[in-house]
């Protein structure tokens, strides 16, 4: 896809996340189609084609799929969509939207040294879900930042944090035609396989690898991503190691919500995990009933 396109995506995913905020402010009162469009300042007309157009269905669709009682129902089968999913080594055709990805973290030592030696390559880049930093090694891909309301220099400080003595670099050119690859599954195009280089403790490594059996349309809560990696009771330090995820998309952090179908925190902004979800909800289920 062209950055143009990518560009008008990020765009309009600004007015989709203002309309999201106000949705889940007023859900309860039902507000219509007309409170919702002026919400973001547009007519009912462009406001319904611009939704229409970035979630497949309505406003107040989208928002049945993100009730506590949808959530439930999800919640219900994670358990032995996880189960499945480690007995197969794939969670089904929604792992990680059809893309094959290899994974490599790095050493203790290169944990401990904080990417000392390292080169680390980022870019900015319009996505469908807003702006993000996509920072690369020659291992593969290290980092996804989202853009929030500190903008720019607070991702870039938070690549730093994450690689105190690596060499930062910027070049958008190099980091161009992954962020189309990492987003392919929006627009239906084709991607290349991709590569993550992994940087955390042994035990973020672990639940980040158990996040990627959890399939696109699903969701899974704390407590049974804690039982599935051997740690019962553990919902806690899952939840820290779920909050310091380097690669949100990717490694589907925000299919993690608690057990009373609330959706939790979300470290990119509650509205963007709306966004995500509801997004994958919707295409998901226009998917099965196409089957």
């Amino acid at each position: 896809m062209p950055s143009s396109d990518y560009t008008s995506q990020a765009e309009d995913y600004q007015r989709i996340e203002q309309a999201i905020r106000y949705l889940e402010a007023t859900y309860p009162a039902q507000p219509s189609l007309a409170e919702i469009a002026n919400s973001v300042n547009l007519s009912e007309y462009h406001f319904q084609r611009l939704f229409s157009r970035w979630a497949g269905v309505s406003p107040k669709r989208f928002l049945q799929y993100l009730t506590k009682q949808h959530a439930k129902k999800l919640l219900d089968g994670s358990a032995s969509i996880l189960d499945t999913a480690y007995e197969t080594g794939l969670s089904g055709p929604g792992r990680l939207h059809d893309l094959f990805v290899t994974w490599e973290a790095v050493s203790p030592g290169e944990y401990k040294n904080r990417g000392e030696g390292i080169v680390v390559i980022y870019g900015f880049h319009p996505s469908p879900f807003g702006e993000c930093l996509l920072a690369l090694t020659q291992r593969g891909i290290s980092d996804l930042v989202f853009i929030q309301g500190d903008g720019r220099p607070a991702a870039l400080a938070e690549l730093r944090r994450r690689w105190q003595k690596a060499e930062l670099r910027e070049d958008c050119q190099a980091t161009q035609a992954t962020v189309r690859d990492v987003f392919a599954f929006y627009d239906g195009s084709q991607a290349h396989d991709l590569s993550l280089h992994l940087c955390g403790s042994p035990f973020q490594i672990k639940v980040w690898e158990a996040l990627l059996h959890v399939p696109s349309g699903s969701v899974v809560a704390y407590e049974d991503l804690a039982i599935q990696i051997g740690l019962p009771g553990g919902s806690r330090a899952v939840g820290s190691a779920v909050g310091r995820n380097p690669l949100p998309v990717l490694i589907p952090c925000h299919r993690v919500i608690r057990r009373s179908g609330e959706l939790g925190g979300y470290r990119w902004g509650l509205a963007r995990k709306e966004a995500l979800l509801g997004w994958e909800l919707v295409n998901s289920s226009s998917s099965q009933g196409n089957n």
